[in-house]
């Protein structure tokens, strides 16, 4: 038996003694968690805002570790082998993989039926985010199983601590994902919505690719000041200042030339608005509040590009779509294709071109994740990422 973090109904995490992971596949191994993340995308989890979660699903889509076990067809990896694993998960070989478009693997979801009735078609399997992608025992464990691991994991230098890799997992190659899907050009002024650490990277991300200038736009002192201080972005607090028109003060009228939502399902805004959606969720009307997407949109200069990685599941309302097409906007979305950017980032790392670990600002163990999740939904300490050591 083996300690993980287990949904156990909304608003209801705890650690619990449950079976340890076996080889189900040749193709699997067994990983003994050396590190693991709590991400917002969890808190989405916790907080009810996503289907098809049950009793007992164990969480945890950031993880990495130590290969304990190895499947009989599995030739990359060998026992001892220190690896980061991508959160979707993909077989490396059907259409979607072919080109590149990892999270929309077309064999590792076994309840794709279940996501075709929600979203059109099925995305792929993904670890630890509820039984719409597949029902996969997350990573925050002792130890966890990791299919089609000559496809997803990665093998990272001895050199390098845990602290610098994990966050390849999805944090880093999603907020770097949301800037490559703008489309930078030199002299580029980017703004993002939301500095989180999806955001954070999102904005490193975006100078690392020659915007001349990022703009960060939330309201918690923290992630401003981490975003000022470690990113080297210009910061708009929304509850201060009205976004729209410094957006236009700062861009002479014209507007950012790409904007990012990296925020999703569960936007907060001072205004009316805010209110509106809050009442249509309670209510099932909507299950998303989609006001940093709105105001990513409506803010946009003609022609420019809106790029989504916030997470959003389901229905949303009042979305201006004709802004969109009246305006020529393109937009991008996407679960992040984790695979398709993990080597590339894992080099600029290793050529110092950014260290992932500045986002931490917690550390705990396994068994303090009730208390760590509590910290982060509320945003207490000054709490930006938490990280747990089994």
């Amino acid at each position: 038996m083996m300690k993980a973090v287990c949904w156990m109904g909304k608003n209801d995490v705890r650690v619990e003694e449950v079976p340890d992971p076996q080889i189900m596949d040749p193709r699997d191994v067994i990983l003994r968690i050396s590190s693991t993340a709590i991400c917002g995308s969890d808190l989405h989890l916790v907080n009810g805002f996503v289907p098809a979660m049950e009793r007992g699903d164990i969480l945890g889509h950031e993880f990495m570790g130590e290969v304990v076990e190895t499947g009989s067809d599995v030739r990359g990896l060998r026992v001892g082998d220190r690896v980061v694993v991508p959160f979707p998960i993909a077989c490396g070989s059907c259409f979607s993989c072919r080109k590149g478009l990892y999270s929309l693997c077309e064999n590792t979801n076994p309840n794709a039926w279940m996501a075709e009735k929600m979203w059109g078609h099925a995305t792929s399997g993904m670890f630890g985010y509820s039984h719409l992608t597949g029902g996969y025992a997350g990573g925050q464990a002792e130890y966890a199983r990791v299919p089609f691991a000559d496809v997803g994991p990665i093998k990272v230098p001895e050199e390098l601590s845990d602290d610098q890799v994990l966050f390849l997992s999805d944090i880093f190659p999603t907020g770097f994902m949301g800037a490559d899907m703008c489309d930078i050009q030199r002299g580029d002024t980017i703004a993002v919505w939301g500095c989180g650490p999806v955001g954070q990277f999102a904005m490193k991300s975006a100078l690392m690719l020659g915007a001349e200038r990022v703009i960060g736009i939330d309201r918690f002192p923290e992630r401003l000041r981490m975003a000022r201080e470690r990113v080297g972005a210009i910061t708009i607090d929304y509850e201060q200042t009205d976004v729209q028109d410094a957006l236009k003060e700062m861009t002479g009228g014209r507007g950012p030339d790409a904007c990012i939502d990296a925020v999703g399902m569960e936007a907060h805004s001072p205004g009316a608005l805010y209110a509106y959606d809050r009442l249509k969720q309670a209510v099932m009307a909507e299950t998303d509040r989609p006001i940093a997407l709105r105001e990513a949109i409506m803010a946009c200069r003609n022609g420019g590009t809106v790029s989504v990685i916030g997470v959003y599941g389901g229905f949303i309302d009042k979305f201006p779509f004709g802004s969109v097409m009246n305006r020529s906007l393109t937009i991008k979305a996407g679960q992040c294709h984790v695979h398709r950017y993990m080597q590339p980032l894992l080099d600029r790392i290793r050529n110092r071109e950014i260290d992932p670990a500045f986002v931490i600002t917690h550390r705990g163990r396994l068994d303090e994740a009730p208390q760590a999740y509590d910290m982060f939904m509320s945003k207490q300490d000054d709490c930006v990422k938490i990280v747990l050591n089994p």
